[in-house]
Order: structure tokens, then sequence, then C-alpha cells
């Protein structure tokens, strides 16, 4: 047995991680559409793992498909779900910073000392 790394069986894994990585840049628009923050959150993680995946792929392997019409037709598609991604986690996030915001200024005018409604407040 060899140390060599089989060419064909690279190729296919190349294949099969552009394939998944479209797949979660799917499912991840899917969800943030929906605002299920936490399920989005675990696509990025998966996403994650399949980036690091085709780093592990041999180079020129992961080269020579990254030519082939095939993954341009990919890269063509998930290029704009990626911006869309992006785009849509930014403006979830925006609107959820101002959410806690508006919480915020809540508690602290709740917290806050009003000396006219300790008055009435006390037991004589």
């Amino acid at each position: 047995m060899s140390d060599e790394k089989n060419p064909d069986a690279e190729a296919q894994k190349a294949r099969d991680l552009w394939q998944m990585y479209r797949m979660l840049s799917q499912e991840l628009l899917k969800f943030i559409d929906k605002e299920d923050i936490d399920e989005f959150l675990d696509l990025v993680r998966q996403r994650g793992i399949v980036v690091d995946r085709m780093k592990a792929v041999d180079l020129d392997v992961m080269q020579a498909f990254r030519e082939t019409p095939e993954c341009q037709g990919y890269i063509q598609e998930i290029r704009p779900l990626d911006m869309q991604i992006v785009y849509k986690a930014r403006a979830w996030l925006n609107k959820s910073r101002r959410k806690n915001a508006m919480v915020r200024s809540y508690d602290l005018n709740a917290l806050s000392v009003h000396p006219a409604g300790n008055l009435v407040n006390q037991k004589y």
C-alpha cells in the first residue's frame, strides 16, 4: 500500500466537497430568511468544516477541478448566494442590536430612581 493519494478519488472528493459547500450555502440562505439563527450558526460551522476539508485536498487536484466547467458553474451559483447571506446576516445583526439597545433602555428607565415615585410608593 503506497502513501500516494489516488487522483481519481481526490478529484471525486473535490467534487463532493464543492457540492456540499453549494448545498450548505443554499441552506444558509433559507435559515437566515427564517431568522432561525441557531440553525444558521450550525450550518456556518458545518460549512467551515467543508472548507477545512477542501484545504486538505491535494492542491493540484483541487486547482484542476476548479478549472472545470462543472466547478465554474458551482462558483457562479455560490457567489450570489454568499453575497445574499452576508447582506442578510448583517441586516439581522443590526436589527438584533437595535432590539437589544431598546430593551436595555427600558431596563435602565425601570431601574432609575424617580423622587416623586419614591414618595408615592413609601408605606407610612
